[in-house]
Parts: structure tokens; C-alpha cells; sequence
């Protein structure tokens, strides 16, 4: 039995008619799974940015001065004592979330440094016009007493406001 060169030509055309359409369905099914993965990869990174924000929210309040003095006050601290303790206790709250800066706005980063400072600068500002005797209570005592009468003293709710608005324009 003989192959005729028609019969061979129309052989040919069709395995390269199904070869072609293989290679397209392959070739399309790898776009897919690259606009697959990369789609996961974005929400993944969207995920960590939320996540990010929600620990900064956290660090806004963990340092803001009238939460801070409850959670660390210890009796029978002097106020230099205390002025240490509060002030270690910023830097090193700010120290643990540093790495997430890389998932928020300059703008929004450089809030949260600006809080930290201001704190800090309170804190020493505060503790230089007590006397030499004054206690850890005296401090605290005072800090909250000027923030209770000075509530444009204290960033943090506006922080933690600008924190939480770009937080939700990610999930829009």
C-alpha cells in the first residue's frame, strides 16, 4: 500500500495544523498562569501592606504618651528613672516596626518619626522643668496633665487617622 503525495501533503498539513493548535493552547495556558500568579502576587503584597498598616496602627498607639505612662509606670521611680524607661520604651517600639516602612507612603513614615520625636522631645522637655527630687508619678503626672490641657500637643490620633485612611484606600 502507497502513499500518494496528495494523501502525504494532506498528512502534513494536518499535523502541523494540530501541532500549531498545541502550541497555542500551551502558550495560552502559560499567559493564564503567569497573570495567575502574578494576580497572587499581588494580593499577597496587598496582604502584607494591610498587615503593615494594622502593626503601625498599633505601634501609634502603643506609643501615644497617655497610653504609654499606664502600661510602664512602676512606683518609687524617680522622675529621671522614668524619663529613661518612657523614652527607651518609644525607641524601642519603633525600633521592633522599623522594617515596616518599606509598605507605607515617605509621607506617612516620616508621621510616624515626627510622633516618635515629638514624644520623646515631651517626655525630656517635661522631665528638665521638674526639680531635682521629682518622682517617676510626678512626671507622668505632669506629661498627661499637659496633654489633657494641650490636645494639639499629641500627634497620634492624626497618625493613626492617616494610617487608617490609606489602609482602607487599599482595600477599595
Amino acid at each position: 500500500m502507497s502513499i500518494s503525495p496528495t494523501e502525504l501533503i494532506w498528512a502534513l498539513v494536518i499535523a502541523f495544523l494540530l501541532a500549531g493548535a498545541l502550541v497555542f493552547v500551551f502558550i495560552r495556558q502559560r499567559k493564564e498562569a503567569k497573570l495567575g500568579a502574578r494576580q497572587k502576587s499581588n494580593v499577597d503584597a496587598r496582604q502584607l501592606q494591610l498587615q503593615a498598616y494594622e502593626r503601625l496602627i498599633l505601634l501609634t498607639d502603643r506609643i501615644a504618651l497617655p497610653n504609654l505612662i499606664p502600661r510602664v509606670n512602676q512606683p518609687g521611680m524617680s522622675a529621671k528613672e522614668m524619663q529613661f524607661f518612657l523614652s527607651q520604651n518609644i525607641r524601642n517600639e519603633f525600633d521592633h516596626n522599623v522594617t515596616q516602612r518599606i509598605y507605607v507612603s515617605a509621607e506617612t513614615w516620616d508621621a510616624l518619626n515626627r510622633l516618635k520625636d515629638q514624644n520623646l522631645l515631651i517626655i525630656n522637655q517635661v522631665a528638665s522643668i521638674l526639680p531635682e527630687n521629682a518622682t517617676g508619678l510626678d512626671l507622668n503626672k505632669t506629661i498627661l496633665e499637659m496633654i489633657l490641657n494641650n490636645p494639639k500637643a499629641s500627634l497620634h490620633n492624626v497618625v493613626a487617622d492617616a494610617l487608617s485612611y490609606e489602609a482602607k484606600s487599599l482595600m477599595r
